[in-house]
């Protein structure tokens, strides 16, 4: 039965504080469609970035999309998935027959645009509010009670795996692991600079220690993060404060990094992987930019004759359905720390608090609890 009454955080405005209400309603699946009850959903930069106004949405909107909880409801042709299971949800979720999955290329699957739409594929949301619209945020709205989602969004996960723990696989862990493994292929032996030590930049360094990368040069004002990077694999600190963050790059390695990874989202620092990245090296663009940013690359000839690379990445460029039960398999085998990430745990009435800290750069993750 279609459900009403959920608790959830709003924004009615960019810029304005979420507002905790309990006045939504959620649709009943439909086919190829799952409802789920969220237990707990992790705070990404991108959703203070729409809060915020920094990328413009449509309002009301429930934000949230690194979400974790168990199937209410399956609808139609449903497979793979039932009431009852425990799962962690993914802003794209792959259809696997466009032109790009079938090529391989899940992180740009038609499914994609609804991080942008902040609808489905079709314009609806299944949820309202008076008869109104109300939002999904960047493709999820993981900040209520329940989401409804693609069944392809919904990722089965053993029941003894914390929830709390494996809503960070949703994003953090997908995007930093996945651009590591998936879109930049990172060899053994190879050096990685990482720019920026958030969720997602930390979730970078794991990835290349997993990869087997000799020197992994973690860069972040913030010293607590760089001491967290260290615990999770780093092999080389800098401030960029007080470094010159290529320059030092250029002197550890002695031709500059393999790779380099900006974590943040700041075109500024894509440009400073390009500069840290040895001739042939590849530097991504990992981090969400704001839309006015630009990124520039002079002269044009140099950076032709020096065969560097520079590669966007949506997501780790992740297939969900085949990378979640792998992320957890590397957690499960000690090889990813998930617990780490999660420096703090609020409850949804505190959803302006654990914004805050993420304004201010206070800890790594605010998982939040719904349920």
């Amino acid at each position: 039965m279609p459900r009403s009454g959920l608790h959830a955080a709003i924004l009615e405005a960019a810029g304005e504080p979420l507002v905790v209400r309990d006045d939504v309603a959620i649709e009943d699946p439909r086919p190829g469609h799952v409802r789920v009850r969220v237990h707990h959903c992790g705070i990404c930069h991108s959703d203070l970035s729409l809060a915020d106004g920094v990328f413009p949405a449509p309002t009301p909107i429930v934000l949230g999309h690194e979400a974790a909880g168990v199937v209410d409801a399956v609808g139609s042709d449903v497979e793979g998935v039932r009431p009852g299971d425990h799962v962690v949800l993914t802003p794209i979720a792959p259809c696997g027959t466009c032109y790009w999955c079938v090529r391989g290329e899940p992180g740009v699957c038609l499914n994609a645009a609804m991080i942008a739409t902040n609808t489905f594929r079709d314009g609806t949301t299944g949820l309202s509010r008076g008869g109104e619209v109300v939002f999904r945020g960047v493709g999820l709205g993981g900040f209520g009670e329940y989401a409804l989602v693609p069944a392809t969004g919904a990722i089965r996960i053993a029941s003894d795996v914390p929830l709390d723990v494996a809503c960070v696989i949703g994003c953090a862990v997908q995007t930093g692991v996945g651009a590591v493994l998936n879109t930049a292929h990172v060899e053994p032996g190879a050096t990685v600079l990482v720019l920026g030590l958030g969720g997602i930049g930390l979730s970078i360094v794991q990835g290349a220690r997993v990869a087997g990368a000799a020197r992994i040069i973690a860069s972040d004002p913030v010293p607590a993060r760089r001491e967290a990077a260290r615990r999770f694999g780093a092999t080389d600190l800098l401030d960029p404060a007080a470094d010159d963050v290529a320059w030092r790059a250029m002197e550890l390695t002695g031709v500059g990094v393999d790779y380099a990874f900006d974590a943040v989202g700041r075109a500024s620092l894509v440009q400073t992987a390009l500069a840290a990245c040895r001739n042939g090296g590849t530097a991504l663009a990992v981090g969400a930019a704001p839309i006015d940013e630009v990124i520039s690359i002079a002269p044009a000839a140099l950076f032709t004759l020096s065969e560097k690379k520079l590669l966007g990445c949506a997501l780790g460029s992740c297939n969900s359905v085949r990378d979640i039960p792998r992320l957890v398999a590397l957690w499960q085998a000690g090889r990813l720390d998930l617990e780490g990430l999660v420096t703090a745990r609020r409850p949804l009435a505190e959803i302006n608090e654990a914004m805050a800290d993420l304004r201010a750069g206070r800890g790594i993750r605010t998982v939040l609890t719904l349920g």
